[in-house]
């Protein structure tokens, strides 16, 4: 009966999924056939536009993220299915425009109907936000939160772990706390639907991780260095024995030069493109305190290679040099601003085209920062073997006051995965982060409390 009702469900939600997809494609079609009437007839331009519309949405919903009701939260599924239908829209649209022009010049070519455009994405933002807030309100009012068990090793790292997982109440119910060492640990997470394992040995970790496969458990563990080179293996047969193979690995010159190709150009657009809100920027600046209008600050980028990195000040002047926290009274009003909208970076574009950064790689840390996070974590000098970015994974995915080694886990997977078209899907994905109010959350200058108490293995109290 459970695995009928299961199946139903699958079916279920596959239709919910296929008949969003299919109405955001009908209020396009619909909107603009008031003047493309052709677009609602058996035609070539209906045929084409259709295949257009879908072979664009495909990619685009890849790169950002699909309709995974139970799986995210409703904003970052309305954000990233926007964001899927606004650029899918723009290019049918062109391509649209393009079969338009009958006469074949240039000079032909009209973009019209574009307030047709705009009223369908709007349509279809209110679609999707309708879509992705009932679709999750039906999920977690059939299915309860999982029952959860946390194993962790430390105080500290329950709070860490705690801290993401409850932001997720209506997916997971924290059931209790175990310390790894303790004894019948897995007579005691048994009736658990769900297992974190966060911060212990990878031996234990594999006990527990083999125990929840063959018990039918999800589990949830936070990677090592070894999972990442494991992830990014080949497998490969010597003679008959099944091994994986990593071979140690750098750019290539064809991806280098592609790279640098993209970077100048992509530099040189998005400094024409924003030169108003450098414009803006400056002035504001200089008027607030009369100070100057550029930060400057030695980072580092590939092999430890050192260099000054631009921003706009966002800090009063001759102020201490460390991270941002909460309420820093070191930021300035405009600084505030900037901050938020993540604009205080532009002028980085003038590094890129230098050649000191990239459009896309790992964050370029104060030295500071390098010195005392190698110090605390020796691996963290792995995320040196790639030119610093503008942005990247760790930049999109994480957040400013994400932890030293979770950018390193993040970054190493964004190095031994480098492609041009990942580097095109990061490109695309940096757009969220400008809807994400949390992306530029500062450190805490409190510790956070936690309702959840570590409790010791008998042995380790001892000690």
């Amino acid at each position: 009966m459970k695995k009928r009702l299961k199946r139903f469900e699958t079916i279920f939600w596959l239709f919910v999924k296929v008949v969003l997809y299919i109405l955001l494609m009908a209020i396009f079609m619909f909107i603009l056939a008031k003047e493309n009437p052709a677009l609602i007839r058996l035609s070539r331009t209906m045929g084409i536009t259709i295949s257009t519309f879908v072979v664009v949405g495909l990619l685009f919903v890849s790169i950002y993220g699909k309709y995974d009701i139970g799986r995210r939260k409703s904003k970052p599924i309305v954000y990233s299915m926007s964001l899927a239908v606004v650029f899918t829209d723009i290019i049918t649209y062109l391509q649209l425009m393009v079969m338009n022009t009958i006469v074949p010049r240039v000079t032909a070519f009209r973009l019209e109907s574009i307030g047709a455009l705009f009223l369908s994405i709007l349509l279809q933002i209110v679609t999707i936000i309708i879509f992705t807030y009932a679709g999750n309100a039906l999920f977690f009012r059939i299915h309860s939160p999982e029952k959860s068990y946390i194993v962790t090793s430390s105080q500290e790292s329950l709070n860490e772990i705690v801290r993401g997982i409850l932001k997720y109440k209506k997916q997971y119910q924290i059931a209790d706390v175990f310390d790894y060492r303790e004894k019948d640990i897995l007579k005691k997470i048994a009736d658990g639907d769900t297992i974190f394992l966060y911060d212990i040995p990878i031996q234990y970790r594999s006990i527990l991780t083999n125990y929840c496969y063959n018990t039918r458990k999800n589990v949830y563990f936070n990677p090592e260095i070894e999972d990442v080179v494991e992830m990014t293996s080949e497998y490969y047969l010597l003679d008959d024995i099944s091994m994986l193979n990593y071979n140690v690995k750098g750019l290539t010159m064809e991806q280098r030069i592609i790279k640098r190709c993209m970077d100048i150009g992509l530099s040189l657009v998005m400094g024409v493109l924003t030169s108003p809100i450098w414009l803006v920027s400056a002035i504001a600046i200089k008027l607030y305190d009369g100070g100057s209008i550029l930060f400057k600050q030695k980072r580092a980028t590939i092999h430890g290679n050192v260099f000054e990195v631009y921003k706009f000040r966002t800090m009063k002047e001759n102020v201490e040099n460390r991270s941002v926290t909460d309420h820093d009274d070191r930021i300035t009003a405009p600084g505030k601003i900037l901050r938020k909208i993540r604009m205080d970076e532009l002028p980085q574009l003038l590094n890129i085209l230098k050649g000191d950064m990239s459009f896309v790689g790992p964050r370029p840390e104060m030295i500071e920062n390098v010195l005392a996070y190698t110090k605390e974590l020796p691996e963290f000098r792995y995320r040196l073997r790639m030119k610093a970015g503008l942005t990247g994974y760790a930049q999109i995915a994480g957040k400013y006051n994400t932890t030293p080694r979770d950018k390193l886990l993040m970054d190493m997977m964004y190095i031994e995965n480098y492609s041009v078209f990942k580097d095109i899907q990061l490109l695309f994905q940096t757009a969220i982060v400008l809807l994400k109010s949390d992306s530029t959350e500062a450190f805490r200058t409190d510790a956070q409390a936690t309702e959840y108490i570590f409790r010791p293995a008998e042995d380790e109290k001892e000690k």
